[in-house]
């Protein structure tokens, strides 16, 4: 029997590799969005993607949704679901973990 992977609670730690020229990007989403994709290119190249799906995971003891991007280059970059671009030009910069909330009650 096939776990579904993105309809469980995740309560485990993420750790992140930070430093130099790389850096991270967490998306915050509503929970209409769990279980989906995410993709991510670079704002100059919108035909080389790689994707994340958005996770439960607990925050201050509440379930947040989010995806999260590790080891990414600095620089800008696209957001897509379902490939229609959401977010255009998100800045990553080495060394930080860049947050985007795309949640509407928030």
């Amino acid at each position: 029997m096939n776990e579904n992977h993105a309809g469980r609670p995740h309560p485990e730690h993420v750790v992140l590799e930070l430093g130099g020229g790389v850096g991270a990007l967490i998306v915050y989403a509503d929970p209409e969005l769990h279980g989906s994709e995410i993709e991510i290119s670079r704002l100059d190249d919108d035909s080389r993607r790689s994707h994340k799906d958005v996770l439960e995971r607990s925050l201050d003891g509440r379930p947040t949704y989010a995806a999260v991007f590790d080891l990414l280059n600095q620089g800008a970059y696209t957001l897509w679901v379902d490939d229609t671009p959401r977010s255009r030009g998100v800045p990553v910069a080495g060394g930080r973990i860049t947050e985007l909330d795309w949640r509407t009650g928030s």
